[in-house]
């Protein structure tokens, strides 16, 4: 079966053209996209080669809602019908037969998935919406990191770097009763951060983020959540802790080393926590759950939608930086 796809070359040249869909065989099925996701972060690391998961081309994405139109003898549990969300594709091929590295590729048309596994997919809740349900990872990956740090009723919380995976700790952490502070250099991040529940903000750009937070809490926060995934910003957020503190990793640093002063980390006796992923299906279901139920609006985050037939040309702006007003989007693929 063919398909359309986002696909991406060596060069950083965005493409929309035909794919080659695997038979859904045995184990799998198949699943028609309605909406896909938008990580900015990850996806131009691989983008950027800043981190591999497989040679170009690529077909990136990781997250979507959709139906399902084809089910394989040996799947259970799944109508066709039924809307899902899910975190990837598998086999694409080009028409001309290159293999594509799928991405997790789900800015594609279609997806065969295996239903099964850390990353497979699960049925979208009654009442959940579309567009939210299709932004799923970034909320999971924070929800996943505020439960590792296991943040607290009444203490404080910073989270460094609000893009959709802080903001998604600012959400979390406010939602457990933490007092929550919000760092970011942009205000248009630091306005859907209030609207998330942070109860103080601060733009490191136009003020002395930490003489300000200083300020009101002297002793320094108990959980900082370093979420930008700039190397250079873990010196800038490790002062914000306490003695004793907690200190979370977690932003994506990439393929290279990275490194941090030592001292003012020795001296505090921080305990540090490196989340990895989005807590796979514990998570994801406490986030639709959430979403279901009202207890996080995860809308104000979507500042852009945008049609597949135009997804590349959105892709090449967001590349050579010509929209820095995108904190997230969706693409439509109806």
């Amino acid at each position: 079966m063919h398909a359309k796809a986002l696909l991406c070359d060596a060069q950083q040249h965005f493409t929309f053209e035909e794919v080659v869909l695997p038979d859904v065989g045995a184990d799998r099925l198949r699943i028609r996209a309605l909406k896909t996701g938008v990580s900015i972060g990850t996806e131009f690391a691989l983008i950027r080669n800043k981190i591999s998961w497989g040679p170009y081309p690529l077909c990136v994405g990781y997250q979507g809602m959709g139906v399902v139109e084809e089910i394989g003898d040996e799947v259970e549990d799944f109508e066709v019908g039924d809307k899902v969300y899910y975190r990837g594709g598998t086999g694409l091929e080009r028409t001309d037969g290159t293999k594509i590295s799928c991405v997790s590729g789900t800015h594609c048309s279609h997806a065969v998935i295996q239903p099964k596994g850390t990353h497979g997919v699960a049925k979208l809740p009654e009442g959940v919406n579309e567009e939210q349900a299709s932004l799923f990872v970034m909320p999971s990956v924070a929800l996943f990191g505020v439960n590792m740090a296991n943040v607290e009723m009444g203490s404080v919380a910073v989270v460094f770097g609000c893009g959709q995976i802080g903001l998604g700790a600012v959400a979390f952490c406010a939602r457990r009763g933490a007092v929550t502070v919000a760092v970011d250099i942009e205000n248009r991040r630091l306005d859907i951060a209030r609207q998330l529940g942070a109860d103080y903000t601060f733009n490191g750009a136009e003020c002395d983020a930490l003489g300000e937070f200083k300020k009101l809490f002297p002793a320094g926060a108990d959980t900082v959540f370093e979420a930008s995934g700039i190397p250079a910003c873990i010196d800038m957020a490790i002062p914000f802790a306490k003695s004793l503190g907690k200190f979370v990793m977690q932003g994506n640093y990439g393929a290279d080393p990275i490194s941090f002063h030592f001292l003012p980390t020795h001296g505090k006796r921080l305990t540090w926590f490196f989340p990895c992923d989005d807590g796979h299906a514990p998570c994801r279901r406490a986030v639709m759950k959430n979403l279901q139920l009202g207890a996080l609006d995860w809308a104000p985050v979507i500042t852009h939608r945008v049609k597949a037939t135009d997804c590349a040309v959105f892709y090449d702006q967001l590349n050579h930086g010509l929209d820095k007003e995108v904190v997230g989007a969706v693409i439509d693929w109806e």
